[in-house]
């Protein structure tokens, strides 16, 4: 996979070939690597981890554990909020001293792809850190790619 921070979309490949290509959020701040920097991290990663399996399209997420309701059923107070929905994929940076390490890790910042209430703020920054998705295309990404999987964020 390809993000561009840029241009705000990313790109699914396998075996050289254009799989997919989706609208996304990464953050409001400017690219980095820096933790609080709530920047998107930038450089090569894998997904180390996928979560979220099995759970139905839209569920809200806290710490990495399901709440027990999607997004249109969240109480009123949370609707408004960017929420970490439907699938997660948990990304590790790849480069020593760039986003892997002390200082600038990717994973211990919690970096995801994930899913969001917002989507009609797909094409434009919004997030934290994370790259956002439609429920649509983060539920597409994770039964397509498996743990390990590189992606480029540039």
């Amino acid at each position: 996979m390809c993000v561009s921070i840029g241009e705000q979309k990313l790109w699914h490949f396998h075996a050289g070939k254009l799989l997919a290509r989706h609208k996304v959020s990464t953050s409001r701040a400017a690219p980095s690597c820096v933790p609080d920097s709530l920047g998107t991290p930038l450089g090569l990663h894998q997904v180390a981890q996928k979560i979220g399996a099995g759970e139905p399209p839209g569920m809200v997420f806290k710490g990495r554990k399901p709440l027990g309701f999607t997004w249109r059923e969240a109480p009123p107070e949370q609707r408004g909020e960017n929420l970490i929905t439907t699938r997660i994929l948990w990304l590790d940076g790849l480069e020593p001293g760039q986003n892997r390490g002390e200082g600038c890790d990717t994973r211990s910042r919690h970096i995801y792809i994930h899913g969001t209430n917002q989507h009609e703020r797909l094409g434009s920054p919004n997030s934290h850190g994370c790259i956002l998705l439609s429920d649509e295309a983060v539920l597409g990404l994770f039964d397509a790619v498996p743990e390990g999987a590189f992606v480029w964020i540039g």
